[in-house]
């Protein structure tokens, strides 16, 4: 081995030597650096433990002694506190002592006034017992002096109370009645005499007869014609009864059909106007006529619209109606009757502020059903409201059709109106004829409904059926009764007969005694 070798050996080594000890130097120094840093931190806490328990303390005791402080003004103040209730209590006490003997005196007086009361009420007791002694003393004696027991004093009381009742009833019924009468008939009479005055209308009583004057009386023989075959083809082409007979100068056409009649009538003055009579041109003129009458009614009808103010109606409808001017319902002319009640209709609707053009509509409209009731079976009032149902008139109008003689309830004051002006027109004096069946069976009936009230003697039937007499049996019947039992036979008269207008109802009380001077 060289020696530069040896010597960089050596070298190398003292280097490395060189630096553990500069390495272990450094530690050592670091770590004596390190010791006398924690030992100044160590002293420097010992400083602040020692501050800090100094400083504890030092707040120890000021804690200790704001303690003490305030327990001894909380003991100040619960001492004051103590002292206040108990002087409260002490003036409790004494209120309550002084309530006690309030108590005490009104005890005693309170026992002193039930002492009393028990006094009182053992004498009020005696003094019941002696009240009831002295009723009953009374009752036998009025029952003495009376001659009728209690039973029957009560009896004749409750008899003569109930008398009383029925008397002040019948009374304040009376007068009830008369006001509502008075106010009712007042507005009444006034809505119908408005609309009486207002409605003017001419009425001709109709027959089943026609009569054609001729030229001459030789005129009958060419009607009649060669063996009869003149007359005998007119009377089957218009299904009229031709009657000559010694009447001068005449010819009396009979039939029920009134527009039968009427075709035969124009049919029978053309041939008499034209001279020739033969079946052939008595054919041609009857044709002629019914073209006519189909005609006239027509134009009867729309006359009859304008003169009512009634537009719109179906054509159908109109010829319906013109055809009820050869209808007759107890010798009163049917147009003319549908006419009235329609005007009579439209100034009641007037009156009381409804539709007045429905009104009419529906007062013309009302008996529609009579042109056709003698060709199919039904009441003009059933074919009345099919005939107005087919042809699209509204529900009020058929309501008024099919309620006007009350067969169903009016469900508007239309209905109600239409209602009035019928019973109006027909009441009408002079308006219809009864045949004299009728009229003896309608007096019959309201007789034999008076006489079947108990009490009634006899009964009248007087003024055409306008007025019943009734004449009571005085014993049974007395003045306050006869009130009611007139308002009793009025209400059946109502519900059991149907006539026009209004039928008054007289009740006769008479007592009378006989005696003979001897």
């Amino acid at each position: 081995m060289s020696e530069t070798v040896i010597f960089a050996i050596i070298v190398v080594v003292a280097i490395v030597v060189t630096a553990l000890i500069t390495w272990f130097a450094a530690i050592a120094y670091r770590k004596n650096i390190a010791e006398a840093k924690v030992g100044k931190a160590e002293d420097k806490a010992r400083e602040i433990i020692d501050e800090a328990l100094k400083s504890a303390e030092a707040k120890k005791r000021e804690t200790l002694l704001e303690a003490k402080e305030e327990a001894l003004k909380t003991k100040n103040e619960i001492d004051k506190e103590v002292k206040d209730r108990r002087s409260e209590l002490q003036r409790m006490e004494k209120r309550v002592i002084s309530k006690e003997e309030n108590l005490d005196r009104k005890s005693e007086a309170i026992e002193k006034k039930e002492a009393a009361l028990a006094k009182r009420e053992s004498e009020l007791e005696k003094m019941k017992n002696q009240v009831s002694e002295l009723e009953a003393k009374r009752t036998q004696e009025l029952e003495r002096i009376s001659g009728l027991t209690s039973e029957q004093a009560k009896e004749y009381l409750l008899k003569t109370v109930e008398d009383e009742v029925k008397h002040e009833t019948a009374v304040m019924i009376k007068e009830l009645e008369t006001r509502a009468k008075e106010e009712a008939d007042k507005k009444a009479k006034d809505y119908v005499v408005t609309a009486i005055q207002k409605c003017a209308a001419d009425h001709v009583s109709e027959t089943t007869i026609s009569l054609v004057q001729l030229p001459n009386d030789e005129m009958k023989g060419r009607i009649i014609g060669r063996e009869g075959r003149n007359i005998r083809t007119l009377e089957t082409m218009t299904g009229v009864d031709l009657i000559i007979d010694d009447t001068p100068e005449a010819v009396i056409l009979s039939s029920f059909d009134p527009v039968r009649r009427e075709v035969a009538r124009i049919a029978l003055e053309k041939l008499i106007l034209d001279g020739r009579i033969h079946p052939a041109r008595i054919e041609e003129m009857v044709e002629k006529a019914q073209k006519e009458v189909e005609t006239m009614m027509r134009e009867e009808g729309e006359a009859a619209t304008l003169e009512v103010g009634v537009h719109g109606i179906h054509p159908e409808l109109v010829r319906l109606l013109g055809k009820m001017k050869f209808r007759t319902s107890y010798g009163q002319n049917a147009l003319k009757h549908s006419m009235e009640v329609a005007q009579l209709s439209g100034l009641l609707a007037g009156e009381i502020g409804v539709d007045v053009r429905m009104a009419k509509r529906a007062g013309l409209l009302h008996d529609i059903g009579k042109s056709i009731d003698h060709e199919m079976e039904g009441s003009h009032i059933s074919i009345g409201v099919d005939l107005c149902r087919k042809y699209k008139e509204s529900a009020i109008v058929i309501n008024a059709v099919e309620s006007h003689h009350g067969d169903v309830e009016p469900q508007s004051l239309i209905a109600c109106i239409v209602q009035a002006a019928d019973t109006i027109s027909a009441a009408r004096p002079g308006a219809r004829r009864e045949t004299l069946e009728t009229y003896t069976t309608r007096l019959k009936a309201l007789e034999d409904i008076a006489n079947g009230f108990k009490g009634v003697d006899k009964t009248f039937a007087i003024q055409a059926g306008r007025e019943i007499r009734v004449m009571v049996v005085p014993e049974q019947i007395n003045d306050a009764d006869m009130v009611l039992l007139a308002r009793d036979i009025s209400k059946q008269i109502e519900s059991e007969l149907e006539y026009p207008g209004q039928i008054k109802v007289n009740l006769i009380r008479e007592s009378r005694v006989t005696d003979f001077a001897k």
